[in-house]
């Protein structure tokens, strides 16, 4: 029997597989041996001259699936797990739009409910747009040294 290495790696190539998957016929290698280009190997594929293997590998599915549902509840999340900074993972601007927003929504409904007025409401918006606040803990921390707030 010849040697069919050409025709293996370009029928390989053609399929994107390992070349241990292409496997030739006994029956049909000399006809294979006169196939030396791409379109020949192709055409030959198609009759069943030259047979690719299906792949030996076990299903990830399974393990996939169960990794997902993990990961929804918040394993694999932990500093062992990351990759990329801290800004990689939420950009500082994001961290302080979702601070702000929620500080400025906060003294919105303060001033909105009558429990501070209109110049309170002014100062701890300015403080807050100038980063005077590191959460909204601070601003209620703040309105209780004031005496504006007793929660």
């Amino acid at each position: 029997m010849t040697e069919l290495e050409l025709q293996k790696r370009l029928a390989a190539d053609i399929k994107r597989v390992g070349k241990g998957r292409v496997k030739i016929p006994p029956e049909s290698a000399d006809e294979v041996e006169g196939a030396l280009t791409r379109d020949e190997i192709r055409n030959l594929i198609k009759e069943g001259k030259i047979v690719i293997l299906s792949s030996r590998r076990n299903s990830r599915g399974r393990v996939n699936k169960r990794r997902k549902s993990r990961k929804s509840k918040g394993e694999g999340r932990k500093r062992g797990s990351r990759k990329g900074t801290k800004g990689a993972r939420e950009s500082r601007k994001d961290k302080w739009v979702s601070k702000i927003r929620k500080i400025r929504r906060y003294i919105k409904w303060l001033r909105d409910n009558g429990v501070i007025d209109r110049g309170t409401y002014r100062m701890l918006y300015m403080k807050s747009k100038g980063g005077t606040f590191k959460s909204l803990s601070d601003v209620k921390v703040l309105l209780k040294q004031m005496g504006k707030v007793k929660e």
